[in-house]
């Protein structure tokens, strides 16, 4: 995949290739990433969707070593991390930072938010001294939209909104190159996702951040991202352009989940048809032989039990997983 992104330079800072991971059930394994290949270039935002289940959020944490893969290949910068170790990979964790999808979860309760910010810093080593260390809290809690007189107070004195600028700033104290963002608005009101998506764009501009965005909401990651690719039971069945994907949805999930986003045009609303999916995601312990999606497909044919859908470049900057129903 090569294309340009429209606020990246061409160059991936990221490349997976045939990335899996799997965790034992028992005797058994769930496959909850099973064979993704892509490409983040840099200073581009990538829109990550999918039903809950799908992967998405063990692709986040297995990009940043939170979780070791358990096959594929992880190139940042060129250099592959899926063999770092010791400090090389304390080096990394300062370049790829996580905002995590519940920010009073990922808080600790006892700890006054200053410190909680400058955790990062301290086993960075990036202040000389107490004096630096909270004048580089105070900074970031400003360029979130926070006073520095928040570093001391408590996560629970703070609303859903600010607990998750919090986050970002907490991310963003280690000045790294690329951040995963696991659902960092879906548990905010509408005003206040918009607040902070529009901190993340400006931030990315004025920082040259790489995103890897993760949401099951399409209208915040259309809004977002420059490109979007979408996971169904551990694997990518599209990928394109943000405006491409939405205009022309080649895979009958991609439409399915599209149809469900709502539209603020209510005689439109009320005529256009809708793909509503039968029966239920098939279990990643035991995945469906061939298409995966084909059990819940309103297209399936025979053959789609037995062939491995191909990966293709539809046309430029358009992947799709090919399966015998549609393509």
């Amino acid at each position: 995949m090569t294309e340009q992104s429209p606020n990246g330079n061409g160059r991936a800072l990221l490349e997976v290739k045939d990335l899996k991971k799997y965790f034992r059930v028992g005797r058994e394994a769930l496959k909850a990433v099973d064979g993704i290949s892509v490409e983040i270039k840099k200073g581009e935002t990538l829109g990550l969707v999918g039903e809950s289940g799908c992967g998405k959020t063990t692709v986040g944490r297995v990009l940043v070593r939170l979780y070791e893969p358990s096959g594929g290949e992880i190139f940042y910068n060129g250099d592959d991390i899926t063999k770092v170790k010791g400090q090389d990979t304390k080096r990394l964790h300062r370049k790829m930072q996580m905002i995590f999808q519940d920010p009073q979860a990922s808080l600790n309760p006892r700890m006054v938010i200053g410190d909680s910010i400058a955790e990062g810093i301290d086993i960075h080593g990036l202040a000389r001294d107490k004096r630096e260390r909270l004048e580089r809290v105070h900074e970031l809690l400003e360029t979130v939209g926070l006073n520095k007189e928040h570093a001391n107070r408590y996560p629970h004195e703070f609303s859903g909104g600010q607990r998750q600028r919090i986050g970002v700033a907490r991310a963003l104290a280690v000045d790294p190159e690329f951040i995963v963002a696991d659902e960092p608005v879906s548990a905010l009101d509408v005003s206040i996702q918009a607040q902070v998506i529009n901190l993340m764009r400006r931030l990315q501009e004025e920082r040259s951040l790489t995103y890897l965005f993760i949401s099951h909401d399409l209208s915040v990651v259309k809004y977002i991202s420059d490109r979007i690719g979408v996971m169904y039971l551990g694997q990518l069945v599209e990928m394109a352009d943000s405006d491409e994907l939405y205009e022309n949805p080649l895979h009958p999930y991609t439409r399915a989940l599209l149809s469900a986003v709502p539209v603020p045009d209510p005689d439109y609303e009320t005529e256009r048809e809708r793909t509503v999916l039968q029966g239920d995601l098939p279990s990643p312990v035991n995945p469906p032989s061939g298409c995966r999606f084909r059990t819940r497909c309103p297209q399936a044919v025979e053959a789609a039990a037995h062939v491995e859908p191909e990966w293709r470049e539809i046309k430029p900057g358009h992947w799709i997983q090919a399966c015998p129903c549609f393509a």
